[in-house]
């Protein structure tokens, strides 16, 4: 067990690297004021949940709605799967995907859940190699504000985020860790896997 899980990790690291250099073809075509738009509008409609006062799973629905809208859930969905992607039918990426989008969107939704009676606020743009950076401040009640740096990339014609950091911790390599070990448990069955995020909290 060991051997494959450094493995995964050796060849994880790889692909990782890989991963980002397929974003954008032109860094050039990435417009910082559309990419800050978008996370304006993204952080506008995370502080409107966090204050609307409903229930944890109206919430989470809306988080998933909010991620639907404003991510590029196939690529972020795609990474996380890692090499295992490559033997996985059509038929099992789409249904990764979908449920790989609901568990993350719960996810953070409970995360951003924390922020009530906070808010978001949107800094500034930055360019980092072949994306952009949108950074952010959370401001929570009781606590010191920290960063949340939204990645934003036009892979798909638009601009959408394809990762987040949350005070460093960066989502992509914690999704993909994390999908692995589940995959580990599960002597690499990713239909059980796709089951278990359908139930995950």
């Amino acid at each position: 067990m060991t051997v494959n899980i450094s493995r995964r990790h050796l060849i994880g690291t790889a692909s990782a690297a890989a991963g980002l250099a397929m974003l954008p073809i032109t860094a050039s075509a990435l417009n910082p004021t559309t990419a800050r738009t978008m996370v304006d509008k993204l952080v506008a409609e995370i502080n409107r949940v966090i204050d609307s006062g409903k229930s944890e799973s109206a919430m989470y629905r809306d988080f998933e709605r909010i991620f639907e809208t404003y991510s590029d859930t196939s690529y972020i969905a795609a990474y996380a799967l890692g090499v295992d992607g490559r033997r996985a039918s059509s038929t099992q990426k789409r249904a990764f995907t979908d449920a790989f989008t609901g568990y993350i969107s719960r996810k953070y939704g409970k995360r951003f859940r924390e922020f009530i009676g906070g808010k978001l606020e949107v800094e500034d743009v930055r360019k980092v190699k072949n994306f952009l950076e949108v950074r952010t401040t959370a401001y929570l009640r009781g606590e010191s504000p920290f960063e949340v740096a939204f990645h934003v990339s036009d892979r798909t014609g638009r601009e959408l985020f394809f990762n987040i950091y949350i005070e460093g911790v960066n989502m992509l390599l914690t999704e993909r860790t994390e999908i692995g070990s589940m995959l580990d448990a599960r002597r690499g069955d990713i239909d059980a896997v796709i089951a278990d995020l359908k139930r995950a909290g």
